[in-house]
């Protein structure tokens, strides 16, 4: 039992696409302030359910709550308004081609009536400079950007409107070690000094042992288990103890690693 918020609430989640069960009677809780690690073998629905939270994937049957809102019955008005307190960064960054990084990060503010075009400017600035970016990034085009720059530059525009939560999906995929290890920094940096929580999605074992306080495995179409990385190591299940005790798992044993499920406990 825990007396910390629940900022997302899962009961029941059945997806599925045409015959084929993706998730059934699915039940998740995540607390304010924690940053949850999602993982799964393939076809588990780790995206789906990232888009299911985040009100892009209508689930058959089910209850989402977030941030004490009924995600799947609110109406329009609630819906946009509750939309504007969560930031969601999709792999590679999913940034508008034509527009400038600066005027990517800007998207988001453009729902906001009578927000100054100035002061619209200086805020997306100040995101790209908290993602890491430089200045002179915000007036390059998302073409004219390496890997790591468009994930830092997608991160930058899911923190537009300072949400309370961000979605992460697969954040490190495609980026060398050195570059996803920064990455994995600058998220743990952020969830502590704004206060985000954070869904992560991720199939990187470093990720987990560096970022998240709480993990949760999807298996046989449901969450199997949540808790911390040393409750990993102590699940008798087939592929959690593949995936937790394999030779990737062995490499990704870090010097100093996060604690799972202590922050905010």
């Amino acid at each position: 039992m825990t007396d910390r918020e629940v900022v997302i609430k899962l009961r029941g989640i059945r997806n599925q696409f045409g015959r084929q069960v993706v998730h059934e009677d699915l039940d998740l809780d995540v607390y304010r302030g924690e940053i949850l690690g999602v993982v799964g073998g393939s076809g588990t629905g780790k995206s789906v359910l990232l888009r299911t939270i985040a009100g892009l994937q209508k689930p058959a049957a089910g209850s989402v709550e977030v941030l004490g809102t009924d995600v799947l019955n609110a109406d329009e008005d609630t819906r946009q308004k509750l939309e504007n307190r969560w930031g969601v960064m999709f792999q590679d960054g999913a940034l508008f081609s034509s527009l400038t990084v600066r005027e990517n990060v800007e998207v988001p503010m453009r729902a906001i009536p009578g927000l100054d075009p100035q002061i619209r400017r200086d805020l997306a600035d100040l995101k790209i400079s908290m993602v890491g970016l430089q200045y002179l990034a915000g007036d390059k085009y998302p073409s004219e950007l390496s890997g790591g720059m468009r994930k830092r530059a997608g991160l930058a525009r899911a923190l537009a409107l300072d949400p309370d939560i961000v979605f992460l999906d697969e954040p490190t995929a495609g980026l060398d070690p050195i570059g996803a290890a920064a990455f994995d920094q600058l998220i743990r940096g952020l969830s502590h000094s704004l206060g985000l929580t954070v869904f992560l999605v991720t199939h990187d074992l470093d990720t987990l042992h560096a970022t998240c306080d709480r993990i949760a495995v999807l298996a046989e179409r449901k969450v199997l288990v949540t808790g911390s990385m040393a409750d990993m190591l102590e699940v008798d299940h087939p592929w959690v103890h593949e995936y937790f005790h394999g030779p990737r798992a062995r490499a990704a044993v870090p010097d100093g690693p996060a604690q799972g499920g202590q922050k905010g406990d």
